[in-house]
C-alpha cells in the first residue's frame, strides 16, 4: 500500500476539523436537552424526544435536504444569516460540521441522559435544601457527578461525526478541500478508475479514528456506571 498522499491527508485533517466544530455546536444543546429529558417531565416532552432522536431513523439525505431548505441561501434561517452577517453555510466546512452536529446529535443527548439519570436526585435535594440556587445544583452537583457519561457523549459525537456521509454531502457538496471529509473522499475514490488502494487507506484511516474515540467513549460509560454502583453500595 502506498503512503498517504496530501489530498487523503487534507480530507483526514478536514475530518478533524469538522468533526471537532460539531462536538463544540452539540456540546451545551446536548448538555441541557439531555439534562431536561432526564429531570423534567412537561407537555410536548414526547415531541420534543421525537424531534431530537429523529435523525437516528430518517435517511441521512432527508436530514441534509431539510437543512438545505432552512439554512440554504433561500432559506428562513440560512437567508437571514446572509442578510445580517454575511454567513453562508451551504458548500462550506462549517455547513459539515453543522450537518454532522445534527447527526450526533442524538447520540450526545442520550449518553447525557442516561448519566443524569444515574446522578441521585437525594444529592441534589440536598444541595437545595442548603441554599443552593436550581443553576448551582446543575453546575456543582449534577454535571461534575454526570461528567463521565457528559465525555462519553462527546466522544460519541465526535466519531458520529467523523463518519458522517449523506446529510453533509447533501447539505455542503463534496468539494475536494473544502467539504470532502473521509467518508466522502472513499467515495469520491471508488467512482474513479484504479482508487481503489487510495479508498483503502482512507478507510483504514477513519476506522482507526472511529474505533479510538468508540473505545475512549465505552471506557467513560463504564466508569460511570462503576461509579454508580459504587454510590449504591455506600448508600
Amino acid at each position: 500500500m502506498t503512503a498517504i498522499t496530501s489530498a487523503e491527508w487534507t480530507a483526514l485533517l478536514l475530518s478533524a476539523k469538522v468533526a471537532c466544530g460539531a462536538v463544540a455546536t452539540v456540546a451545551l444543546p446536548g448538555v441541557l436537552l439531555g439534562w431536561l429529558l432526564a429531570r423534567k417531565n412537561f407537555y410536548g416532552k414526547v415531541l420534543v424526544e421525537l424531534l431530537v432522536y429523529a435523525p437516528l431513523v430518517m435517511p441521512p439525505v432527508v436530514t441534509g435536504y431539510l437543512l438545505l431548505v432552512l439554512c440554504g441561501r433561500n432559506g428562513p434561517v440560512g437567508g437571514w444569516l446572509s442578510r445580517a452577517f454575511g454567513w453562508q453555510l451551504i458548500f462550506t466546512w462549517q455547513g459539515a460540521a453543522l450537518a454532522a452536529a445534527v447527526m450526533a446529535l442524538p447520540l450526545m443527548v442520550r449518553s447525557v441522559r442516561l448519566a443524569i439519570e444515574l446522578v441521585d436526585r437525594r444529592l441534589e435535594e440536598a444541595a437545595s435544601v442548603l441554599g443552593y440556587s436550581p443553576l448551582r445544583v446543575f453546575l456543582h452537583i449534577t454535571v461534575p457527578l454526570a461528567r463521565s457519561g457528559i465525555f462519553a457523549g462527546l466522544l460519541l459525537a465526535f466519531a458520529r461525526s467523523l463518519g458522517e456521509f449523506g446529510a453533509t454531502i447533501t447539505f455542503a457538496g463534496n468539494i475536494q478541500g473544502v467539504t470532502q471529509t473521509l467518508p466522502l473522499a472513499i467515495y469520491s475514490a471508488l467512482q474513479m478508475p484504479g482508487g481503489e488502494a487510495a479508498a483503502a487507506r482512507l478507510s483504514i484511516l477513519s476506522f482507526l479514528l472511529s474505533l479510538t474515540a468508540l473505545g475512549f467513549s465505552e471506557w467513560l460509560a463504564r466508569r460511570t456506571k462503576s461509579g454508580r454502583f459504587a454510590n449504591a453500595s455506600r448508600g
